[in-house]
C-alpha cells in the first residue's frame, strides 16, 4: 500500500472514532469514501472496492463501538435493554443486508449509501430536542429499567416488540451500505422514542456492537470465494486497512465520548447533521456533477 493511502486511512480512522464516541455512529460514513478512493486508486475494480469498503468499515466499527459504548455507559447514557433488543434484531438484519450488497451493482450501492446518510441527517436536523430530568441531564428512562415506559416525548411505545421491529430494518440498511446503524438509530431513538440526544447516542453505540457483528459475518462469508481481492483480504474485509483504521479510531472514540457530554444537545445535533449531509452528497457524486471543488 502506498504511504499516502496509509496516512489517509489513519486520519479517516481518527475522525471515525471521534464521530463514533461523539455521535453514536459507527463512523462508516467517514471511512467508506476514503477506502473507496484508496482502493480504486490502487487499481481495484470500483464495485469490488465498494464492497470491501463496506465490509471493512463494519469491522472497524465493531471495536470502536465497544469503546464508545463503555464510555457512555459509565456516564449513565446507555439503556441496556433497548440496546440489546435493537442489537439482536440488527444483527439478523445486517447479515441479510450484507448478502444483498454482495450481488448489488456498485453504483446502486453508492447512491443507497448517500441517500441513507442524507435522509438520516435531515430527520435529525429537523427533530426537536427532547430533554427531561435524569442521568446526564437527559431522559431518565423508567429509572434505567431498559427502556420500558409510556414513550413520553416520542410517538412509539418503548416495548420489546417495538425495539425488535426497529432493529431489523436498521440492521438491514446497516449491512447493505456498510454503516454501523447509528446514522439511522440515533434519529429514531431521539425522535420516535423520545430519548434525549445523549441517551440516544449512548444506546446506539451499544446496539452497534451487535449490528456491526452481523454485517461483518455476512461480508466475510459472501466474499470468501471472490477472485481479485487485494492482499490481506478475508472475504470482503481487508485486514490491513482495518488495522490502520481501527488503530486510530479506537483511542479517538474516548475523546468523542468526552466531547459528547460537554457539548450542548443542539450543537451536537448540528455537527451530526452537517457532516452526514456532506458525506452523502460526496458519495452520490453531487459535487462532481455540479463541478464544485469540495
Amino acid at each position: 500500500m502506498e504511504p499516502i493511502f496509509a496516512v489517509a486511512l489513519v486520519i479517516a480512522g481518527a475522525a471515525a472514532g471521534l464521530a463514533s464516541g461523539m455521535l453514536g455512529v459507527g463512523g462508516g460514513f467517514i471511512m467508506v469514501p476514503v477506502q473507496i478512493w484508496a482502493l480504486t486508486s490502487s487499481g481495484v475494480e470500483p464495485t469490488l472496492a465498494i464492497r470491501i469498503s463496506f465490509g471493512t468499515a463494519l469491522a472497524v466499527a465493531l471495536p470502536t463501538a465497544v469503546n464508545g459504548a463503555l464510555g457512555h455507559h459509565r456516564r449513565g447514557a446507555v439503556v441496556p435493554r433497548a440496546a440489546l433488543l435493537l442489537g439482536v434484531a440488527g444483527f439478523v438484519g445486517a447479515f441479510f443486508g450484507g448478502a444483498v450488497a454482495a450481488v448489488a451493482p456498485g453504483e446502486i450501492l453508492r447512491v443507497a449509501f448517500g441517500l441513507v446518510v442524507i435522509a438520516a441527517a435531515v430527520r435529525m436536523a429537523a427533530s426537536p430536542d427532547t430533554k427531561s430530568s435524569g442521568g446526564g441531564g437527559e431522559d431518565e428512562v423508567d429509572g434505567g429499567y431498559g427502556g420500558y415506559g409510556d414513550g413520553r416525548g416520542g410517538g412509539l411505545s418503548r416495548s420489546d416488540a417495538v425495539y425488535l421491529l426497529l432493529g431489523l430494518p436498521v440492521g438491514f440498511i446497516s449491512g447493505l451500505v456498510g454503516i454501523g446503524g447509528g446514522l439511522i438509530m440515533v434519529p429514531v431513538l431521539s425522535m420516535a422514542m423520545g430519548f434525549g440526544i445523549h441517551r440516544a447516542v449512548g444506546t446506539s453505540s451499544a446496539a452497534i456492537i451487535l449490528t456491526s457483528s452481523g454485517g461483518v459475518l455476512s461480508y466475510l462469508y459472501h466474499g470468501l470465494a471472490v477472485p481479485d481481492l487485494p492482499p490481506f483480504s478475508l472475504g470482503y474485509v481487508n485486514l490491513l486497512m482495518a488495522a490502520l483504521l481501527a488503530g486510530a479510531s479506537i483511542p479517538m472514540a474516548w475523546a468523542g465520548v468526552r466531547a459528547a457530554h460537554r457539548l450542548p444537545a443542539d450543537r451536537l445535533r448540528t455537527v451530526f447533521s452537517l457532516v452526514m449531509i456532506y458525506i452523502g452528497l460526496e458519495m452520490m457524486g453531487a459535487f462532481e456533477i455540479l463541478q464544485l471543488p469540495i
